[in-house]
């Protein structure tokens, strides 16, 4: 073969070696593979493929360690999205991703962008996206640099799945100084397909031709993988280029084109470009396949000149899709994509040869053989020193003044109304959305059926960070708990593993321990994993020190509800009713929030994660939401219980009495995070049947009150705590408004 095509002569270097974030060993790895010296595209594209992004090199080994199947689950991780069946033919399609490096670095772009990328990995198996939902983590609201970020992000989230016509339905926000320099966007799609209709990723067939569809190939996004692999220095100024930049209006077009050519017969397989773009998909799709693939570069569509092989690999440009295709549909292909205005051209064939060759130029510019650059990535079995558990919350403080403690809590960063955020997104496009944010998930109708699905994000970082296995097991149990508290049956999750530097054995050891956690809550609650993603690395030299950030284990749960008409909400529904508090609580204040924002202390162990509870007070709570003994039902989680019947009182416009009882008159305890509680409301003539319910099935139940009409009052032994609804939500509702008076998004 031609060594290299003039564009790819320099020679590599021990610099350029390390600027493709290659070790020594790694580099030698490739030489062998090879049989020689790689020339730059080789270089660029074992890069890419090899980067934590791509290969979970330091993950893959405890990933397999999550339950991922179920009878209900129709394909698990290793593809685009995973797919679990929901009855009448239909399958429900999801995912969760991160773009957090390139949201930091240009906010706008960045959430959009990952907005985009994770719609095109659950069309591209076929579905129709019905719902966005996603997690950020910001730094302190008083940093320098946060307004900019939070206006940004927010922004480009909303910009992208507005224009492109999929409602954002929800998610979570929090803040923590850990995220100062390294902020978090993680986006996860949801989409229906017909079981019969799912198309994956593996290309076959000797001689079929793979074609290019969607946008031209820019330069933008170069190295973006290998940028997603790294942690932050002082030059993030400097790594602007390696930011995509996303166009929704044709990302609606690329949907629709695809879904419409998904009608006919004429796809063997289908991958989106996400990261690593065209090296990326066409890896990907020959390896599965067990199959070699030849690309022409010359004939990719390029919207910029005089671009190199190592360009065009490289590139993340947004909005394109490869695909093989039957022999001799390529014009029936071609006539849909360009009356949908897309780009469309046969680049290449697959082989039978187990090899990526790339021409340009009459000149062959790559020859890689397919196994060392995706089975056979490096694995690493990293060390990792777990830290000792937390001793238990010693000297609890206490408090005299449980409204203002309230106040202040319901005011405070991460339990403030996220209204300001929620406005900027079509909360309803499509028509099917049925609850909105502000609940515990969200529910989307399956369109033309009574069906609809249940969906949702959580982690409690704080948790993961003090004790990471009953962080991993909490956020895992809180997904399940929020589906349940709707009244869907919880069917499966995707994850999104945000960690920083898997080099250093602390932070591995929290990889371990919240994936371990994750993986004996899945299976207790037969909650298996169908897809997900890691990232790694997420941590600023910038900030001085090298600041990590929390142990962030998302989880993205999706449940269905087979008749729409019974889920519940959290809004109390009138008074009068009685409420009830389900399940046991132990009244550990330990990493609460009412500690972190009142007494600035985040010390003691986090909340105990029983699964065997969780299941059952779950089970029964969806059986009691089916019969309609429930009005209102809401999961006690971040603030506690106090928190829980706030937000319900507000949701609803409706105030309540409370008067259960504490251990030893310690009113502090109303803030405590107990896990496996549900808050809920039962009218008088349910409320027999309700009870007796409860005994059969061996769930504890208290009756802690009535509501009542504009004001929560809390009876203590020594007083009455009364704070008004209206005091209630002028606290809750001015933080984001405050904060982002007169920031703009940045574009």
């Amino acid at each position: 073969m031609t060594q290299t095509a003039p564009e790819t002569t320099p020679e590599i270097t021990p610099e350029i070696v390390a600027q493709h974030g290659l070790t020594e060993h790694e580099y030698a790895r490739v030489v062998s593979a090879l049989g020689r010296i790689p020339n730059l595209t080789e270089l660029g594209i074992f890069s890419v493929m090899w980067s934590e992004h791509c290969s979970y090199k330091s993950s893959r080994l405890h990933l397999k360690k999550l339950p991922t199947s179920a009878p209900w689950v129709i394909q698990g991780p290793g593809e685009n999205a995973g797919v679990i069946d929901i009855g009448d033919g239909q399958a429900a399609i999801f995912k969760m991703e991160s773009h957090n490096h390139p949201s930091y670095i240009e906010p706008y772009q960045g959430a959009a962008t990952g907005v985009g990328g994770i719609l095109r990995d659950v069309f591209t198996m076929g579905a129709r996206p019905i719902a966005n939902m996603n997690a950020l983590r910001f730094g302190r609201p008083d940093h320098p640099k946060m307004r900019h970020l939070i206006a940004g992000v927010v922004a480009g989230i909303g910009g992208y799945g507005n224009c492109v016509g999929v409602p954002t339905v929800g998610g979570e926000v929090n803040f923590h100084p850990a995220y100062d320099g390294n902020i978090l966007v993680n986006a996860m799609t949801v989409g229906i397909a017909e079981t019969a209709k799912i198309f994956y990723s593996a290309a076959a067939g000797i001689g079929n031709p793979v074609v290019y569809v969607g946008s031209k190939t820019g330069r933008d996004g170069i190295h973006g993988a290998t940028m997603a692999s790294a942690d932050f220095g002082g030059d993030t100024e400097e790594k602007r280029p390696t930011v995509q930049v996303g166009d929704p209006f044709t990302e609606k077009l690329l949907i629709e084109a695809c879904l419409e050519l998904m009608a006919s017969d004429a796809i063997v397989a289908i991958q989106d470009m996400g990261a690593a773009g065209l090296t990326s998909s066409s890896v990907e799709m020959a390896s599965k396949g067990g199959v070699g693939i030849r690309l022409e570069m010359d004939k990719v569509p390029c919207r910029e000149t005089g671009m190199t092989a190592y360009e065009m690999m490289l590139s993340e440009s947004q909005e394109r899709m490869l695909m093989v295709l039957k022999p001799g549909r390529e014009a029936e292909a071609e006539a849909i994509f360009r009356k949908w205005q897309l780009d469309f051209a046969v680049i290449g064939e697959v082989t039978d040869t187990g090899r990526m060759e790339l021409f340009h130029h009459d000149e062959k510019v790559a020859d890689i053989p397919l196994g060392p650059l995706a089975d056979d990535a490096p694995l690493y079995d990293r060390p990792y020193t777990p830290a000792p558990r937390p001793a238990p919350l010693a000297d609890a403080p206490t408090t005299m003044d449980v409204a203002g403690d309230l106040l202040k809590l319901m005011a405070s960063p991460d339990l403030a109304s996220r209204r300001w955020i929620w406005e900027q997104y079509d909360q309803k496009v499509g028509g099917d959305t049925l609850q909105p944010p502000g609940g515990d998930a969200a529910v989307v109708r399956v369109h033309g059926t009574k069906k609809a699905l249940a969906i949702t994000t959580d982690c409690t970082p704080r948790y993961c960070h003090a004790e990471p296995h009953e962080g991993g097991k909490q956020a895992i149990a809180e997904a399940w708990r929020n589906l349940c508290a709707v009244g869907a049956t919880p069917l499966a999750a995707t994850d999104c593993l945000n960690f920083a530097n898997p080099q250093r054995p602390e932070i591995m050891a929290q990889l371990v321990g919240c994936i371990e956690g994750m993986a004996e809550a899945c299976r207790a609650l037969d909650f298996p994993i169908v897809s997900g993603n890691v990232s790694l690395y997420n941590e600023s030299k910038a900030t001085g020190g090298g600041s990590a950030i929390l142990p962030t284990p998302v989880v993205g749960g999706v449940g269905l509800l087979k008749d729409y008409s019974k889920a519940t909400t959290i809004a109390f529904k009138g008074t009068g009713d009685v409420l009830v508090l389900i399940g046991e609580p132990r009244y550990d204040l330990g990493q609460s929030l009412w500690l972190r924002e009142l007494h600035g202390r985040e010390d003691g162990a986090p909340p105990r994660v029983d699964l065997e509870a969780e299941r059952r007070h779950g089970a029964f709570v969806r059986r009691q939401i089916e019969a309609g003994a429930l009005s209102a039902v809401h999961d006690v989680s971040d603030g506690g219980l106090l928190v829980a019947i706030a937000e319900m009182a507000l949701a609803g416009g409706i105030g309540a009495m409370v008067s259960a009882a504490v251990p030893h008159g310690l009113a502090a305890t109303y803030f405590a995070e107990d896990q496996g509680l549900y808050v809920a409301t039962v009218r008088d003539e349910h409320l027999h049947d309700f009870l007796h319910a409860s005994t059969r099935a061996g769930v504890p139940v208290e009756r802690i009150g009535r509501t009542i009409t504009g004001r929560i009052i809390v009876e203590c032994p020594a007083k009455d705590h009364v704070v008004t609804l209206d005091a209630l939500r002028t606290a809750h509702q001015g933080f984001f408004p405050a904060l982002m008076e007169g920031a703009g998004a940045a574009g």
